[in-house]
């Protein structure tokens, strides 16, 4: 903006009123078009910027919107989020992120805080939050929608991540696996997870397997979680020919582990991952995965809430579709089972 520039000058260079320039930038709709395109190109010229307070004043939106996710340290969380603000900032919204690392007591104080300073609309991640949470959602006059998963109690949009699972296992018991073990993230406030597990041990059910507790471990989502969790199962009296895991990036710490240790992969075991994160198709051997289309997650997301800050009804609920991608490191078990 031009030093000293204010909206009397717009005014005057479009040859309008002040207030016909507050109208243009905030409601456009009710300004004809032509003097809306002599207000933007004196706008334009001038290189004026409105001040946020004022815009939120007459507009009554601070147009931001807020998102609360469980943590920035998670490639699939940074894809779906980069998605969901360039689709914002493409209709004039910012997105304001904060993360709670898996705390409901700091997710609610982010929610109450990204309200406090009035955005539009808020995304959540998941139907895990405390019940002042739950609370203080029902109260609020403003969209929220929750992503990834879905729950009756509000507009949501997300995966079916017990079904996920289940198309995974479904491919590991063609292949002839029977002993099937489970390398997931901490289930606690991540219903996510919990989800997933319960996908593979429905699958198993179902073919008259069991999943029993010494072939799940919860891990740390990151490599070293995979590798912890390699090692663990691994050390158990009857060691699976197969592993499910919750995401890619266990899969991959499970694989690199599995090699250290001497472990053909797929000949002596199989992994599988969820996500399709680029690392998924880099590794060697490349990794079986479920892939989630994160990217359309993050921009329906974004054009659901805009839709919804306009007064629109927005799904319920919607479920987005998933694939299983395979690759080499899932294969028949070399040893009968």
């Amino acid at each position: 903006m031009k030093q000293g520039t204010t909206i009397q000058d717009v005014a005057r260079l479009a040859g309008v009123s002040t207030a016909t320039v507050s109208r243009v930038l905030s409601k456009p709709g009710v300004v004809r078009s032509h003097t809306q395109e002599r207000v933007m190109a004196a706008v334009r010229q001038l290189d004026y910027q409105p001040v946020a307070a004022a815009r939120a004043l007459a507009s009554g939106r601070t147009h931001t919107v807020g998102c609360v996710i469980p943590t920035l340290d998670h490639a699939i969380f940074a894809r779906s989020t980069q998605a969901m603000q360039t689709t914002l900032a493409q209709a004039g919204y910012q997105l304001l992120v904060a993360s709670h690392e898996y705390d409901p007591t700091t997710e609610l104080e982010l929610v109450r805080a990204l309200q406090q300073r009035g955005v539009d609309a808020l995304v959540l991640v998941g139907t895990d939050h405390a019940p002042r949470l739950w609370e203080a959602l029902g109260l609020w006059p403003k969209p929220t929608l929750l992503t990834w998963s879905c729950d009756p109690r509000l507009p949501s949009l997300g995966f079916d991540n017990a079904g996920a699972a289940r198309m995974a296992t479904a491919h590991l018991l063609a292949l002839g696996h029977r002993c099937i073990a489970v390398i997931s993230g901490f289930t606690a406030h991540n219903d996510r997870a919990r989800s997933r597990i319960e996908g593979v041990r429905q699958t198993l059910a179902q073919a008259g397997l069991s999943l029993p507790p010494a072939l799940v471990t919860e891990q740390a989502f990151n490599l070293e979680g995979g590798r912890l969790g390699l090692r663990q199962l691994m050390s158990a009296e009857s060691p699976p020919s197969a592993i499910f895991c919750g995401n890619d990036l266990l899969a991959v710490g499970a694989l690199l582990e599995a090699q250290r240790m001497g472990l053909h992969v797929p000949g002596d075991l199989s992994i599988c991952g969820i996500d399709d994160l680029e690392i998924a198709q880099a590794i060697n051997p490349g990794l079986t995965t479920v892939s989630l289309p994160t990217q359309d997650l993050g921009r329906m997301a974004a054009l659901s809430m805009l839709s919804a800050i306009s007064g629109e009804v927005i799904a319920a609920q919607s479920l987005l579709p998933f694939d299983l991608v395979v690759r080499g490191s899932t294969a028949a078990p070399r040893r009968a089972l």
